[in-house]
């Protein structure tokens, strides 16, 4: 019997050192990933002059035209200035699931403004009467009925529902009729979806800031018949000076004293060929198709890669003419 008893003590004894044992492991390993990612979230001390700040874009609708601003608030959801804010706007069907660009053209001719005091949007569209919209209604939570929930590439989203008379507007526009489409808008002050974590932004395709290099666009255009302009890859940021393609090898990114950290290369698709000033795709699917030729990246797929997505790392206000500092 003292035979047994040694003999399941030891076991229980084993078998109490391997849990403890794997425990350390886990321990060591969540801890190591902490540090690591610590590490990596923290800005560097020495930085290299790059460039400056040429252009600032923002989107209020997703798809649609952008309002050109000589300075802009850096938030964690995006660019904003009081309630101009990045990509809160979004058309849907009477669904809920988001429609962009890439299946109705027209929407970039869509042309958002705001007034001085960033609180009321305006709509023009070719062969559509002006449309004056109040946005403080559904930023400060004034609005009839609920939250409702949508959908932005599969992630689900609660949004509100901007009315009948917007969705009358946009209904008319892509189709001709009354109804089909709604506007709804993002009210929320954080990110709910998470796509890239804490740095998915509103209703953006992957990050709350996209940054674009002057050059590299003009590389590009070194090698088409029909040139194209910044604008109609989307950027939020356009800076002049580095070397085409330099931002590739970026990790940190500095506009002033509002420090970026660098997250994922920023694929394109068939929105590049659309034409922001007509809101016609080429047939030739240009320059998606010559980009294909030299800017794919194997183990992300077929997608060509031009721009940077970045993540905040420290508020701040950024303006034209800033210098543009890289790590």
């Amino acid at each position: 019997m003292f035979s047994k008893a040694l003999g399941e003590w030891s076991v229980s004894r084993q078998a109490v050192l391997l849990a403890a044992g794997l425990g350390g492991v886990t321990v060591l390993v969540a801890g190591a990933w902490l540090v690591k990612r610590r590490l990596d979230n923290t800005p560097p001390q020495h930085w290299q002059e790059a460039g400056v700040l040429t252009d600032i874009y923002v989107y209020p609708i997703k798809s649609c035209g952008a309002i050109v601003v000589p300075a802009i608030e850096c938030a964690n959801t995006g660019p904003q200035q009081n309630l101009l804010r990045d990509r809160t706007f979004l058309v849907t069907t009477e669904e809920g699931k988001f429609v962009t660009a890439r299946m109705k053209s027209k929407l970039v001719l869509v042309v958002p403004r705001f007034d001085d005091r960033c609180e009321t949007m305006t709509l023009t569209a070719p062969g559509m009467p002006e449309l004056r919209l109040d946005v403080r209604r559904w930023a400060s939570g004034e609005y009839d009925g609920t939250l409702k929930e949508g959908t932005v590439w599969g992630e689900t989203v609660t949004t509100v529902d901007c009315g009948e008379e917007v969705a009358r507007w946009f209904s008319r526009y892509l189709v001709d009729r009354d109804t089909g489409y709604r506007l709804r808008y993002y009210p929320h002050q954080h990110p709910q979806r998470r796509r890239q974590g804490s740095d998915t932004g509103t209703l953006h395709d992957e990050t709350s800031y996209m940054l674009f290099n002057e050059a590299s666009v003009t590389d590009l255009n070194h090698r088409l018949d029909h040139k194209v302009g910044a604008l109609q890859f989307r950027p939020n940021f356009v800076v002049r000076g580095p070397q085409a393609y330099a931002e590739d090898r970026w990790r940190w990114v500095r506009i002033g004293e509002v420090v970026f950290r660098y997250r994922i290369p920023c694929l394109r698709c068939v929105f590049t060929t659309i034409d922001p000033e007509t809101g016609i795709a080429d047939p030739s699917k240009e320059p998606l198709r010559t980009l294909k030729e030299y800017r794919q990246i194997p183990a992300l797929g077929d997608s060509p890669a031009f721009g940077i997505h970045l993540g905040l790392r420290g508020a701040g206000t950024v303006k034209v003419g800033d210098p543009v500092y890289v790590a």
